[in-house]
């Protein structure tokens, strides 16, 4: 009988030790793995801008090799900061754990508000492809923070490219040779400093090159195409023989530009009708119109690189770790802003 007990006693330890280690397997791996996917409201100044859209569509192709670790909701603002506002007070009132936010006003009551907001819900914000005019209130909540353009950079570059240009083709480029360049400036939403920054420092580098300037006429066409083809087209019936360059403070603004200098028979397979026009983005249409010798030169940030910032960065956030863990980047002057880079692009042939 004794020996029958120690028999079924050895049994059932046999039984619970498979039972105990996959009871434990599975609680150690329940640690490691998230239970649902981080949920992550974006907020887009608007869905149909070309380069925002770039961004979009690289934190989809994240999302879609992430499944199980996050999820982004697309809200577009339509250029409206009071329908941005709407979003943002509905995405508030929902579960996200994450808010990234591309601001349609820059102003300072306005970056004051939405951190305030994202403050009292105690979730993360990270405001993006912008620059703020301040960065006071960012600073105000330790779970905020930019991933910004580098402004000033792509302003000096755009100005290297029409510096370049100059000294490659002044003859042509310099119609009444007067040794001035006269250019045409569409620019951004007049409250941004991205549209301040970019317009300034272009000037300034060709200035610095030993270039002198004028300006024929500026207009601010908010990053949108039309707007700028329908004032190129206006600006051409009256200046059409001044004009010696198009500075566009984006691509989209830039092809808008060109189509309406092409409505007059301008930037077409004729070489001495040619207007040199310069964008800022490297969205895929711009470029084109570059290798085939219709626009002149563009710089660009990789929207890549973008969304793996924020998605990197995002994550710390949500975590409660330190932002920039395991990552290359780092903050600027300000200690809650990084700066993504822009380089030139060039014919490719």
């Amino acid at each position: 009988m004794k020996i029958l007990k120690k028999i079924l006693s050895f049994i059932i330890i046999l039984a619970i030790i498979p039972t105990y280690n996959l009871k434990t397997a599975l609680y150690a791996n329940a640690q490691v793995l998230p239970e649902k996917p981080v949920k992550v409201a974006t907020l887009l100044f608007a869905l149909d801008d070309p380069y925002i859209s770039l961004v979009r569509n690289s934190l989809e192709e994240i999302q879609n090799k992430s499944k199980d670790s996050i999820s982004f909701t697309f809200l577009d603002g339509r250029r409206n900061q009071g329908i941005q506002n709407a979003l943002l007070d509905s995405a508030l009132q929902s579960d996200y754990d994450l808010l990234l936010i591309n601001l349609v006003s820059l102003d300072r009551n306005t970056v004051e508000s939405v951190i305030r907001k994202a403050k009292q819900r105690n979730i993360p914000v990270i405001l993006f492809n912008t620059v703020p005019f301040d960065t006071e209130p960012i600073k105000s909540y330790n779970r905020a923070l930019v991933v910004s353009t580098n402004a000033d950079q792509s302003g000096i570059l755009q100005g290297n490219l029409i510096v370049k240009e100059w000294n490659s083709d002044k003859k042509t480029i310099d119609r009444n040779g007067d040794n001035v360049l006269q250019y045409f400036m569409l620019k951004g939403p007049n409250n941004s400093t991205v549209t301040n920054a970019r317009s300034t420092y272009s000037i300034s580098t060709i200035n610095d090159a030993g270039i002198k300037t004028q300006e024929i006429l500026s207009k601010f066409c908010y990053w949108d195409e039309i707007c700028a083809k329908d004032s190129t087209e206006l600006l051409f019936l009256r200046y059409g023989d001044k004009i010696e360059a198009i500075i566009s403070n984006n691509d989209a603004m830039a092809i808008g530009a060109i189509e309406a200098l092409q409505k007059y028979g301008y930037n077409k397979e004729d070489k001495s009708k040619y207007i040199p026009v310069f964008g800022i983005d490297g969205i895929p249409a711009a470029k084109d119109l570059i290798n085939k010798g219709v626009m002149t030169g563009t710089v660009f940030q990789d929207p890549n690189q973008t969304a793996e910032a924020l998605y990197s960065i995002g994550m710390n956030l949500v975590g409660n770790k330190n932002p920039l863990e395991n990552t290359n980047y780092k903050f600027d002057e300000t200690g809650v802003t990084i700066q993504m880079p822009y380089q030139e692009y060039t014919p490719q042939k």
